[in-house]
This record gives structure tokens, C-alpha cells and sequence, in this order.
């Protein structure tokens, strides 16, 4: 099966390497995606739905229905994909994110220059970064690119209602189900726009914000027992 890996805020298809190499051993076609303007210091204006048809034309040029993940940000994307091809999406695995709701963004960033640059891991709250040490963080911050400014702002689209007909898979870094529901029953559209998935399964991870960095084993296996 086609896997698309589309990655968060920052970060392009290399940060998918060990998920990459265990999706290929268990049989399957991972695709890992660098999304327009990555590291691009003049990305014009490239916004969230640009990302969203890259990721649509790769669906398009496969030849059965494929599976999306999405770390962070990424989930968006994914999401928006979802609903703008939800027959041709088996399942969609979120990483350390839940579907958007419609009319909302990613987060907001400081911008420079039309872009918005990685604001390096220190900018992060603890719990997101607890399991980053000094040689991953330096490693990792080697990697990251920056983004074009209306990326992580630009609101959502979401019209076909057939995407709550696609299976989803959440993998959380720290929160277990019952804390995952908990929180979303405070986050309003959010919690609409879940609680209208009809097929969802949540994993505890047990790791911060970027476990394809931190636990990539983990996380490899995790999403391998997904694609099913």
C-alpha cells in the first residue's frame, strides 16, 4: 500500500528515515513528502492549500486508495487531503495531532522576510521537547527549514462530509485516550469535528512532540500496525 508521510512545520521528507526504512520491511510503498516553500527563502505565496494539493496529487497518482500520516502541523494537511479525495483514502494517522476543524489554523509563528523561520527547540514548551537531548536537538535543528508565512495561519477548507467516513488513527506523544477525550471536550469545533469520525482508534506513543526523533523505532511500529 502507498504511504503518504507528510511532515510537520519545519521539517521535510528526510525526517521520516527510520519510519521510511520499517515501512518498506513490512511490504508497503512509503512516499515521504517535502512540502512546497520548505526552506525556500522566497516561497512567494504559497499557502496551506498549496500544501494540501501536493499531497492530493501524489493520492492521484496512485493506483488504489492510500494511507496519510501527518505529524504535527502535517495533520492539517492530511485532513484537508481526506476531504478532498475521501475515496481514495484508506485510513489517516495523525502524530501528536487530531484533526482540524473547519476555518482554523495551524498556530501562529513570528515571521521574517514572508517566511517564517524554525524558532529552534528551546521556543517549545517543556513537555514537547522533555525527550530531545543536546545531541538529537543539534542534529535534528540541522534538518529544519523554514515555512511560507501563511502556511501555519491560512484556515482550513473542509466541505465533503465523507471525510468522517475515513478511518482514523491517532498516535499521541504523552496523553492515553481518556486524556485525549477530556481535552478535546473543552476544545469546542474541535470536539465536533472528532466526535463526527466514525471509525478512530487513539495510541499513547509515550513520548514529546517529535517521536520520529526520540523514539523512531516506536513510532515505526506504530504506524506499521495501523496501515492494515
Amino acid at each position: 500500500m502507498d504511504v503518504l508521510l507528510i511532515p510537520g512545520l519545519w521539517l521535510d521528507a528526510r525526517s521520516w528515515g527510520p519510519v521510511v526504512d520499517a515501512l518498506t520491511a513490512a511490504g508497503h510503498r512509503p512516499r515521504p513528502l517535502t512540502m512546497p516553500g520548505v526552506g525556500d527563502p522566497d516561497p512567494g505565496d504559497i499557502g496551506l492549500a498549496d500544501w494540501i494539493d501536493a499531497v492530493v496529487a501524489e493520492i492521484d497518482t496512485a493506483a488504489e486508495p492510500v494511507v496519510l500520516v501527518g505529524h504535527s502541523g502535517g495533520g492539517n494537511v492530511a485532513w484537508g487531503a481526506v476531504d478532498a479525495r475521501p475515496d481514495r483514502v484508506a485510513r489517516a494517522v495523525f502524530v501528536d495531532t487530531v484533526p482540524p476543524a473547519p476555518g482554523f489554523g495551524i498556530s501562529e509563528f513570528p515571521v521574517e522576510g514572508g517566511v517564517v523561520p524554525f524558532p529552534g527547540w528551546d521556543f517549545f514548551d517543556a513537555p514537547e521537547t522533555a525527550d530531545l537531548d543536546a545531541e538529537t536537538r543539534e542534529r535534528t535543528a540541522a534538518l529544519t527549514g523554514s515555512v511560507p508565512a501563511r502556511v501555519p495561519t491560512d484556515e482550513i477548507a473542509l466541505s465533503d462530509p465523507r471525510r468522517h467516513d475515513v478511518p482514523v488513527t491517532l498516535l499521541m506523544g504523552s496523553m492515553d485516550e481518556d486524556a485525549l477525550r477530556a481535552e478535546l471536550a473543552q476544545w469546542g469545533p474541535f470536539a465536533d469535528e472528532f466526535g463526527a469520525i466514525a471509525d478512530v482508534e487513539i495510541v499513547r506513543i509515550g513520548s514529546g512532540h517529535w517521536p520520529q526523533f526520540t523514539q523512531p523505532e516506536r513510532l515505526a511500529e506504530l504506524v506499521v500496525a495501523a496501515v492494515r
